[in-house]
């Protein structure tokens, strides 16, 4: 009742009778950008006192020229609107024709733009297997200031009854779609995007898939990050295996990335296998590092196509021990021509044994641990020796 009265408090006195005041022809039209418009207001014959050279044109609430108006009739006003841009609302620009003291008489939408293209780049994924995500591109530039609907379709490619993907909400991804349930496994389906507005409509390529190729999974649990002993450059990662994915057939891959605290660039470890626990070497000393884990389930239930990558894990932190050389502040003297030779063809040999553990790659690195272990010590052994000397 309230809003009722609102209504009828808003309806100016000329417009408050059964009677039709006037009409805009043609109603909310649709144009393409560039395009030029007459639209014609014309006045009903019943409404006296209203004065044709009396009414005015507005566009988005602006008034528009004089000179852009033609009398049609005793009782019809038009105005031309040439080389119109793209509308500066989705739903329409308001052209309105309005009476001599600024009351409304007619209105009208007038929606100008451009045609949908082809949408592009439709991918879909699995979580767990129990849902399908899709989400795609529109094509060309993208936009067509106009309302353009987005329909995602499918159907099993065989025999299945074509549908249409209802879940639209995603506020990551506006050309999105979900499909909570209902899905079959082991049959491929078929998956297309339909986009159309009122100056035409385009559809993308079909694309085919089966839902155990495209499965992706929650990141890794229980991500945790240790020293090594006393090892002053390297921490072991260990972590377990998605909840979710337990009870499925298939050999999972994972990948690790860390980072320094005050740097914001990951360094990747690509190669960690199926393993749930990784050696990083190479670090620096006392130093905090950022890690996390992700997953990607291959071959669930011996589907011969990789699956998509989790994303990453939460971060967790750990730090490198601090060298016992640093915290010394002592350094080395300068070594002889023997002892040259023979720190570089350790050198040499470190760096062997580095590049053949770093990467988690799954070699024993017991012998690498002897070698950092004895190297550690042999350098404590030096300062002391050399404190020794200097008191």
């Amino acid at each position: 009742m309230i809003s009722l009265l609102f209504l009828i408090l808003l309806v100016p006195h000329v417009l408050f009778t059964s009677t039709q005041v006037a009409v805009i022809f043609p109603q909310d039209p649709a144009v393409h950008i560039g395009s030029s418009l007459t639209a014609t207001c014309t006045v009903s014959a019943e409404i006296a006192g209203l004065h044709i050279n009396k009414l005015y044109w507005t566009l988005n609430g602006r008034r528009l020229a004089s000179s852009t108006y033609g009398a049609v009739s005793p009782r019809a006003v038009s105005v031309t609107l040439h080389r119109l841009n793209g509308s500066q609302q989705q739903s329409g620009d308001n052209l309105v024709c309005h009476g001599g003291d600024g009351h409304v008489l007619a209105g009208s939408c007038l929606y100008v733009g451009l045609p949908p293209e082809k949408p592009v780049n439709l991918s879909c994924w699995s979580r767990n297997t129990k849902d399908l995500s899709c989400q795609w591109s529109p094509g060309g530039q993208g936009e067509t200031f106009i309302r353009t609907k987005y329909t995602l379709k499918y159907k099993l490619r065989w025999y299945g009854q074509e549908k249409e993907c209802e879940d639209y909400t995603s506020v990551h991804q506006p050309y999105s779609c979900y499909i909570p349930r209902d899905l079959a496994l082991f049959t491929p389906y078929e998956l297309w995007v339909e986009a159309a507005n009122q100056l035409g409509s385009a559809n993308s390529d079909i694309i085919t898939l089966d839902i155990l190729d495209v499965v992706t999974t929650d990141p890794p649990d229980n991500v945790l990050v240790n020293r090594v002993g006393d090892l002053e450059d390297q921490l072991t990662v260990r972590w377990a295996t998605p909840p979710a994915l337990k009870d499925f057939l298939f050999q999972a891959k994972y990948q690790i990335r860390y980072r320094l605290e005050d740097s914001v660039e990951w360094k990747v470890v690509v190669d960690v296998g199926n393993q749930t626990s990784c050696r990083l070497a190479g670090l620096r000393p006392g130093t905090v590092y950022f890690v996390q884990v992700r997953c990607n389930p291959v071959g669930i239930f011996g589907s011969r196509k990789a699956g998509i990558w989790s994303g990453w894990s939460h971060s967790t932190a750990a730090s490198t021990p601090i060298s016992e050389r640093l915290q010394s502040g002592s350094c080395d003297p300068k070594p002889s021509e023997h002892n040259s030779t023979l720190r570089r063809e350790l050198k040499q040999f470190f760096g062997w044994v580095r590049k053949h553990a770093y990467g988690c790659s799954g070699m024993s690195i017991k012998l690498y641990d002897q070698w950092r272990v004895w190297l550690q010590k042999s350098h404590k052994t030096r300062n002391q020796v050399l404190q020794g000397d200097n008191s």
